[in-house]
């Protein structure tokens, strides 16, 4: 069994988290980068390690220190529009602790670390005392991802269920602010 280093991303970690996210993008969601969509993976340091209440973390192999995964939190709730209005009212920025590229590569998936990675995540967004919610959403056609944030959370939206949207984006609450 491997050993693995789960740690809050510095800035030399930048560019392996970065290609992680590229990765996944372009190999499992089959868009490639879109900028209104991933435009945080390309500045990770002002998205995620300047901002006080934001954080990145990356797991590192222990053989080789290579990252092989990655999970964010910021205090953006989701956006209206795209978003309907209901969620963007439910999960405001500031108040929300949103969850965000959680990605294993696919050869050290099955190992638990994107649990232990959302629980650290979680764990980040208690200590800081002033979120009220934890929200994300996730592409269900990403083999394993719709079963993984179920087991998680609650569906408090399924963009599937609504005739005309044509989007296949699946919206999440987390029950873990202490």
């Amino acid at each position: 069994m491997r050993d693995y280093c789960i740690r809050t991303a510095t800035p030399d970690d930048l560019d392996s988290a970065r290609a992680v996210m590229l990765d996944t993008v372009y190999r499992d969601f089959g868009t490639g980068y879109v900028p209104r969509w991933h435009g945080d993976i390309i500045d990770l340091r002002d998205a995620y390690l300047a901002p006080a209440r934001h954080t990145l973390l990356v797991v590192a192999d222990e053989r080789d220190g290579a990252v092989v995964a990655t999970a964010a939190l910021d205090s953006r709730g989701p956006a209206h529009p795209p978003n309907p209005r209901h969620l963007a009212e439910r999960y405001p920025s500031g108040e929300t602790a949103q969850l965000r590229r959680v990605y294993v590569r696919p050869e050290h998936r099955r190992r638990g670390l994107a649990r232990r990675l959302v629980g650290e995540l979680l764990d980040f967004a208690a200590a800081d005392g002033g979120y009220r919610a934890v929200y994300l959403h996730t592409d269900p056609a990403v083999p394993g991802a719709e079963a993984f944030w179920r087991s998680m959370g609650k569906v408090v939206w399924d963009e599937r269920a609504e005739r005309g949207r044509g989007d296949r984006t699946v919206h999440f609450e987390i029950p873990a602010i202490k």
